[in-house]
């Protein structure tokens, strides 16, 4: 089995979890990936509004390889094309590299449907560069408010009411409502408005009704402007225009309405579906490929697409190495079957949500506390557990006696506000 090649492209939750079980087996395994770390892509709103360090929700991928030195390697590039005839990798640095197995678990971003302006305006939270980013702005945004006029305002627009939406539009409401009378006294608290637009009937659609009831007053009662059965026809500098035919200012507006593959997947030359990922037949190979598989958000079954979190792209990346060595070992492929293990969502201090596929709905403090275990847990790390607790911590229990939050450096060139 030593001499079984496999390469692995992407280090987030499908990858490594590919990449251990196949480097336990003895295979000779390439990591590729763009950034030099895993991101646990979970926590980034908690790094955009300033609850985390990036440092904290990240994992260097030379660390992780470095635990099967003997069978491990890491490559920082960028895939630029497969080569299926002779079984290559091709890279922009380095040379190509061979495979006996290819799995891909690329990840994606976010899928903005074409809609004008929102590629140019609105950003995404999906990587460790977007979340800092938008920290940087929305903090930016409020202090501009400090030297503006009495009667300016600042909006921001959270856009997509699943998990990303409601628990980026939850933090920053907190942030609004607790944070920003101590540390920003000069600001009245309804000068800061947060907007959250859904297209459908409900938050948080997938779960229970009880649920989603909850999810939604809970966000209300934290003064967020909750539009549902609302899309976005266009997004602009400096606003947003609705379905409605209504135009909301908008400072700054968070995508999270949808994801979709990286435009570099096009050129791979593999079956691409909704949103430019990458078709799989049941076993998880690639369609029409007998060596590479796809997992995780990069890969979609047409006729059961399963939710874009982490258990799925976990349970994913274990099966495709499994799938491997039973191929290796002359055994057919079996169908991959997803194992429920429950969703969740935080909306604020001590206010979540979890459904579980058999046993009691949580919600409140009971739900809240079993997110932030959770989540610590599937940290990869023992510094970052450590770390990530004792600023999460910091945030939930020393609201509102402390608004210190992590912020980096300002755009000093953002447009001065004049409403």
């Amino acid at each position: 089995m030593a001499k079984v090649r496999a390469v692995i492209v992407g280090g987030g939750f499908g990858g490594l979890r590919a990449a251990e079980e196949l480097a336990r087996h003895g295979c000779s395994v390439t990591l590729i990936d763009r950034n030099a770390y895993s991101t646990f892509q979970p926590l980034l709103y908690q790094v955009a509004t300033g609850g985390l360090n990036p440092g904290d929700i990240t994992y260097s991928l030379r660390s992780f390889t470095g635990r099967f030195r003997r069978t491990m390697r890491f490559r920082r590039a960028t895939v630029t094309g497969i080569d299926t005839g002779q079984r290559r990798v091709i890279t922009d640095v380095g040379d190509p590299i061979p495979y006996d197995y290819l799995v891909l678990a690329a990840g994606v971003g976010a899928n903005y449907f074409g809609i004008p302006g929102a590629a140019e305006h609105a950003r995404a939270i999906y990587t460790r560069a977007e979340a800092l980013e938008v920290r940087d702005l929305v903090f930016g945004r409020i202090e501009a408010l400090t030297v503006a006029d009495p009667g300016s305002s600042v909006s921001m627009v959270v856009v997509g009411g699943g998990a990303t939406g409601v628990e980026m539009a939850g933090a920053l409401a907190e942030m609004k409502q607790q944070g920003l009378p101590i540390a920003y006294p000069e600001i009245a608290p309804d000068r800061v408005r947060i907007i959250l637009v859904e297209m459908g009937p409900q938050l948080l659609a997938p779960f229970r009704r009880r649920l989603r009831n909850y999810t939604l007053k809970q966000v209300q009662k934290r003064g967020v402007d909750v539009r549902l059965n609302t899309g976005i026809e266009a997004v602009h500098a400096d606003s947003v225009t609705l379905s409605d035919g209504t135009t909301e200012q908008a400072d700054v507006v968070i995508w999270g309405a949808g994801i979709g593959g990286h435009s570099e997947v096009a050129d791979w030359g593999l079956v691409q579906g909704a949103g430019g990922r990458l078709v799989v037949d049941d076993d998880l190979r690639a369609s029409g490929q007998d060596r590479i598989f796809a997992v995780g958000d990069c890969a979609i079954t047409p006729e059961n697409p399963l939710p874009q979190v982490a258990q799925p792209a976990i349970q994913m990346g274990l099966h495709a190495a499994r799938m491997i060595l039973a191929l290796e070992a002359g055994e057919t492929t079996r169908p991959f079957a997803y194992a429920d293990r429950g969703s969740m969502a935080t909306i604020g201090r001590s206010a979540a949500v979890v459904e579980l596929p058999v046993g009691p709905n949580l919600t409140g403090f009971p739900a809240w506390l079993a997110w932030v275990v959770l989540h610590l847990a599937y940290l990869l790390g023992g510094r970052n557990r450590i770390a990530a607790m004792v600023n999460l911590g910091f945030r939930y229990l020393m609201y509102p006696r402390s608004a210190n939050a992590i912020i980096g450096d300002l755009d000093r060139d953002l447009p001065q506000l004049e409403r």
